[in-house]
């Protein structure tokens, strides 16, 4: 499985019954948090996330309605006797917040926290057999990045039938999944009959808070799902401009621009009670885009 649980899609004032900013992306038996606003714990418990597997936390940025779910997620983890080790991916300064608040508490965790800062405009931070996870810098007032998820999978997938016909050892099964030829008594067995193209591999960008910056585009090109921020409608764009943020028409334009396969949009201003018009506008330019509504999660296909 390949998805992503939205957890919170409001901006910085909880209000109408949404949460700050949260996700969780399933990946295989992999889960990962993306950002820890306010009241996650409490979504994680009503969208029955299990916590426990999570060992890789991502954080965008020091704005509180991205972070300030985290040290209280930290010190449960502890009373919840967790021993597996948990890494967290975050701007440099996070890991003094952190142990200043472990510190004056006198915390001791019983399990290892990895801090990885956040540095580096574009760096790989996770690199596994089956997923990697890449950061991106975005355009904020502070540091700010974003994240993309990627599986990775062998080119080919074995034909065991025909592997057995041509009495191929399963040592050589790497390289057929590689596109190799086999060679046997100088007699050469075409890749095609010893296998069958794979399904393409899948990915999910989460682009975090960001004024409107077509360079994203090029960093989450051709992605199967975009998470992009559309903070107010169009017609407060230059109040989007002067708290570098986006609209639903400049997230639309943006996953248009990448030529991605679905868009999310989240991240909405309080003073909006209801949503549709983001979906209105953002349809109009961008067809394929959604709500990342809280409690919903998007399969990555």
């Amino acid at each position: 499985m390949f998805g992503v649980t939205i957890l919170g899609n409001n901006s910085a004032l909880p209000a109408y019954n949404r949460h700050p900013t949260a996700q969780v992306v399933t990946l295989s038996d992999h889960l990962f948090l993306i950002d820890c606003g306010e009241g996650t714990q409490m979504q994680m418990n009503l969208y029955k996330i299990k916590r426990s597997r999570i060992n890789h936390i991502f954080i965008s940025h020091l704005h509180g309605d991205h972070y300030f779910g985290l040290p209280g997620l930290i010190t449960s983890y502890g009373l919840l006797g967790r021993n597996a080790e948990l890494h967290l991916y975050a701007p440099a300064v996070l890991q003094d917040i952190l142990n200043m608040q472990l510190n004056v508490s006198k915390t001791l965790l019983p399990y290892t926290l990895h801090f990885h800062a956040l540095e580096n405009k574009t760096s790989i931070l996770v690199d596994e057999e089956s997923f990697s996870v890449e950061c991106f810098k975005v355009l904020h007032r502070i540091d700010c990045w974003g994240f993309v998820f990627r599986e990775k999978k062998k080119p080919r997938k074995i034909n065991i039938e025909a592997a057995r016909k041509y009495h191929v050892p399963v040592e050589f099964f790497e390289e057929l999944k590689m596109g190799k030829d086999f060679v046997r008594n100088d007699k050469t067995i075409s890749n095609e009959l010893l296998t069958t193209a794979n399904k393409p591999a899948k990915s999910y960008a989460y682009a975090a808070d960001t004024i409107y910056d077509e360079s994203i585009a090029n960093k989450v090109s051709n992605v199967n799902v975009l998470y992009h921020e559309a903070t107010y409608l169009k017609d407060k764009l230059e109040k989007a401009k002067a708290r570098f943020h986006s609209t639903s028409e400049q997230a639309a334009m943006l996953a248009k621009l990448a030529h991605v396969k679905k868009l999310l949009i989240g991240h909405f201003s309080s003073t909006y009670e209801t949503l549709d018009e983001f979906l209105t506008e953002a349809k109009e330019i961008f067809p394929t885009t959604e709500l990342a509504l809280e409690g919903q999660t998007f399969m990555i296909i």
